[in-house]
């Protein structure tokens, strides 16, 4: 494996003095009350990605997203105008779920002309328009105008559709900032063959996204999926990455190019041989546009090894686009403070032969494989963290990404807190 230089602070972490070197606590992992204030702080008041523009793409297409966090659940839909929109999923009529079929709390996708509910069959149109009222002549004056579905904010950045439920929130362009102008250009619109799959995780959020925010573990954790020699010589020799960057409360990290394809093919399994896929994905590059050159946020070091690319979106959206011209998300849905679930989806231009199409399967199976082993670890940790046996662990440099993640939330949170307390000492001067 081969060794790259440090920055010349003499280490990634130095760079950024705000963050500094000490152990960090992780109390905000098991504390239930921190965790009631970043659902306020963070998830209410932050752009979050729900899905792509290939989900909704005709006049009518739908899917519903449940936000548990947030207290809420979501209908994004393409209307008419060929527009896409969110509106919060519930009749203005006695609140009924709007959108669902056999059990309320499943997530639905489709195509329709209008929204009915299925209580009192009040409908509404794409755009969200209230149209019919059932038995009308026994309200008193309704004015339909005044009853259309509640709007959310919703925006577009690079085919990924994002909402926020805070309608003062900046816009998306701007909060994705830097990082995220730096891979427009993509061509993520061509990768349309998707693999997806989700779990229940027993652990809180925010410890899988540390999981894939450094690849310090990958060695040891993941020795088995590579062949013994490789593995040895991973685990012995540790890993190292290209580059390191954070745009609060953004981060990525830069590796290199690993398995993709190996340069000895004795490295990997006979399967990946025959195949030309693996843990790092397929290893042939299609034959689109976008590739090359790349958007100039990608490989930051401009380094010949460099395999991938992985981006933290604050707060739980990650972006890995990998070498040879694929891409995969994470997304982490907190469901309590020792709970949440974990989406991930594969995405691949679609194959043109049944070989590329076995290679796109394996990379999604050792991809499930992968995550779940980290999956496994995470609630063993979330169960020993609940003890406060200890609370606070020293992070090296390759853990950056982790100790900018906790400080931003522990931030967020903490602002959110003087607000609030603001607003108590106006509401209790105006009463006075």
């Amino acid at each position: 494996m081969p060794h790259f230089a440090k920055p010349e602070a003499g280490s990634w972490t130095e760079q950024y003095p705000e963050l500094g070197t000490g152990p960090v606590s992780y109390t905000d992992s098991i504390d239930p009350a921190h965790y009631e204030a970043e659902r306020a702080a963070i998830f209410k008041r932050t752009w979050l990605n729900v899905g792509r523009v290939e989900q909704v793409p005709r006049t009518g297409s739908y899917f519903t997203k449940e936000l548990a966090v947030a207290d809420t659940s979501l209908i994004i839909v393409r209307g008419k105008d060929k527009e896409v929109r969110a509106f919060h999923n519930i009749c203005r009529h006695r609140g009924n779920k709007l959108v669902w079929n056999d059990y309320p709390g499943e997530e639905v996708k489709g195509v329709c002309r209008q929204f009915t509910c299925k209580y009192h069959a009040w409908r509404y149109d794409l755009e969200g328009r209230l149209t019919f009222i059932q038995q009308e002549e026994e309200f008193f004056g309704v004015d339909k105008g005044d009853y259309g579905l509640k709007q959310v904010r919703c925006e577009i950045w690079e085919g990924f559709v994002f909402v926020n439920l805070d309608p003062g929130a900046q816009p998306l362009a701007d909060y994705l900032g830097e990082l995220g102008k730096g891979l427009e250009g993509y061509p993520f619109h061509e990768m349309t063959e998707v693999y997806t799959y989700r779990a229940e995780i027993g652990s809180n959020w925010k410890l899988f996204v540390d999981a894939f925010a450094e690849f310090y573990h990958a060695p040891v954790l993941h020795q088995k999926q590579a062949v013994k020699g490789e593995a040895d010589k991973l685990f012995n020799v540790g890993f190292e990455a290209l580059h390191y960057e954070l745009r609060s409360p953004h981060s990525m990290i830069s590796s290199w190019g690993g398995m993709a394809p190996p340069k000895d093919p004795s490295m990997v399994k006979p399967i990946e041989r025959a195949l030309r896929s693996g843990l790092f994905g397929p290893w042939d590059r299609p034959g689109i546009e976008g590739l090359d050159p790349l958007p100039p946020g990608l490989n930051p070091a401009r380094h010949r090894a460099w395999g991938t690319d992985s981006f933290t979106f604050f707060p739980n959206f990650m972006l890995l686009v990998w070498a040879p011209g694929w891409y995969l998300t994470y997304h982490y849905w907190p469901t309590a403070v020792d709970r949440h679930v974990f989406e991930t989806s594969l995405h691949f231009v679609p194959p043109a032969n049944a070989r590329e199409r076995l290679g796109q399967e394996l990379a999604a199976v050792t991809f499930k494989e992968y995550a779940l082993q980290d999956a496994n670890t995470l609630e063993a940790t979330q169960t020993m963290l609940k003890s406060r046996a200890v609370t606070e662990f020293p992070l090296n440099d390759q853990e950056i990404l982790l100790r900018n993640l906790h400080k931003v939330a522990r931030d967020r949170v903490e602002a959110h807190r003087v607000d609030e307390h603001k607003a108590e000492e106006d509401l209790d001067a105006a009463a006075r």
